[in-house]
């Protein structure tokens, strides 16, 4: 893995004085980053009226990267204080970067959320927790976050994914492999576009009880769509040993090759990882929590495309583990 020169989309003055009057007029009218429908609706209205130098830098990603790093938002280090000791603690903690992201998620698409995360924010806090250290979640921080497609196990999971630095005094690199940059055999292409094994929802979820008992829709790891091939990975949740010896292999030469391609991209304050959640699998590398208020500190948005086909169309009929995705439509 190496250091990422990312794409990098560097916002002027004059688009992130644009983006940050929005936000602070909608937090002075609500008081809070809260979601509720009426401030959703708020912030459609604004993000319809944000100029076309802003627009630009929010068209899709446009490189075989499958990412892009929005630069420029001015962040106060010491006014957004300590780092939440987890995310149930920030409450409106950065309430104004909440919101510009918001923004900037509405103009790409639909912001997403769970009714079951984070107590259905769009906006979730990404910190390290006290007793998470060794969890395969956003909270972990002492293990390798392994490389993984944002909620896999859902067909209404994200195909934009946000990550907007709050603090990041040690550098902790947040991991990106896209599909696109790997060298796969035919045969292992042929192998892992074939439903074979389900994707599990992670510990940041719990399985509705009616679906418990239910065997899990296996799913496709790769598909071929008119854009070009996508992927939706998650080895930390996928029982690998209930396939045969070939569909394994091939995994694990599909796990080597975004090993291979892997960068790893340390924001800064103030800057935005916009990842393609279909071609790009991210990871983070294994840190040392301090919790004192320093610690590494992410918002996280997530975005759903209107009209993109970049999955195999048999996703519409996975009951994604009764878990409801929240979707915010521009007005």
């Amino acid at each position: 893995m190496s250091p990422a020169v990312a794409p990098v989309r560097q916002l002027d003055a004059h688009c992130v004085d644009e983006l940050r009057q929005a936000a602070q007029k909608i937090l002075g009218e609500f008081g809070t980053s809260a979601t509720s429908p009426v401030l959703l609706e708020r912030v459609a209205e604004r993000a319809g009226e944000l100029g076309d130098a802003l627009r630009e830098h929010c068209r899709p990603v446009d490189t075989a990267d499958g990412l892009f790093v929005l630069r420029g938002l001015p962040l106060d280090d010491e006014a957004i204080g300590p780092t939440p000791a987890g995310w149930a603690n920030a409450r409106d903690r950065g309430a104004v970067y909440d919101i510009a992201l918001l923004l900037l998620a509405t103009v790409m698409g639909n912001p997403l959320a769970w009714e079951g995360q984070q107590d259905g924010r769009f906006v979730h806090n990404i910190v390290p927790s006290p007793g998470h250290e060794t969890a395969q979640t956003g909270a972990s921080s002492s293990v390798l976050l392994s490389p993984h497609t944002e909620d896999a196990f859902h067909p209404g999971r994200a195909h934009l994914l946000m990550l907007g630095c709050m603090r990041n005094h040690d550098n902790i690199a947040t991991t990106a492999a896209g599909i696109r940059k790997t060298r796969l055999a035919d045969e292992d292409v042929d192998l892992l576009s074939r439903p074979v094994l389900p994707i599990l929802p992670d510990d940041a979820y719990e399985v509705a009880q009616r679906f418990a008992d239910q065997a899990p829709p296996p799913v496709p790891t790769l598909y071929a769509s008119d854009e070009g091939m996508t992927m939706r990975f998650d080895p930390a949740y996928t029982p690998l040993d209930g396939a045969d010896d070939d569909y394994r292999a091939a995994y694990h030469r599909l796990s080597e090759e975004l090993a291979r391609v892997s960068v790893a991209v340390s924001l800064s304050p103030g800057e935005v990882l916009v990842v393609d959640n279909d071609l790009v699998v991210h990871g983070r590398v294994p840190f040392q929590a301090r919790y004192d208020g320093t610690d590494r500190w992410l918002k996280r948005a997530s975005v759903r495309v209107p009209g993109r086909r970049t999955r195999p169309p048999a996703e519409a009929y996975e009951h994604g583990y009764g878990q409801a995705a929240l979707e915010a439509h521009a007005s």
